[in-house]
């Protein structure tokens, strides 16, 4: 898995910025919500790091919308912080990923994010079992 300050030096080359250790240091803390280092996800980006990313680094990016009344419950959180392997950004209304792959597994779920983490956490539980 790619580390926060390898997407970090990343986005900064993307916006032709010399990525040197004090500035990745620096906007890790500002641009992503988890700053844990761990095997998989915790790629969550703020606000700042999102318009870092759409308006300087210029990434691609897919913006999915929620079905109807959908709340976000803080299990919803940790299954997007464990299952989505690329950064993403969200409000009440959407994610926002920069993956594709991310994206069409979103779509595919008609943005139900709670039944992508469900499914994800399953299928993880059977591969353990």
């Amino acid at each position: 898995m790619i580390s926060k300050d390898d997407y970090t030096a990343k986005f900064l080359q993307a916006a032709k910025i010399n990525p040197e250790d004090d500035l990745i240091k620096e906007k890790v803390v500002e641009w992503w919500y988890n700053l844990r280092t761990k095997e998989s996800g915790g790629l969550r980006l703020t606000k700042k790091g999102l318009d870092f990313v759409v308006n300087d680094a210029k990434l691609k990016l897919y913006k999915i919308k929620f079905p109807g009344k959908f709340i976000i419950t803080p299990q919803i959180l940790v299954w997007l912080d464990q299952f989505i392997e690329t950064p993403y950004f969200i409000t009440k209304k959407d994610i926002t990923v920069f993956s594709e792959r991310s994206a069409f597994e979103l779509y595919l779920f008609s943005g139900d994010v709670k039944k992508f983490g469900y499914t994800k956490a399953l299928r993880q539980r059977m591969i353990q079992n």
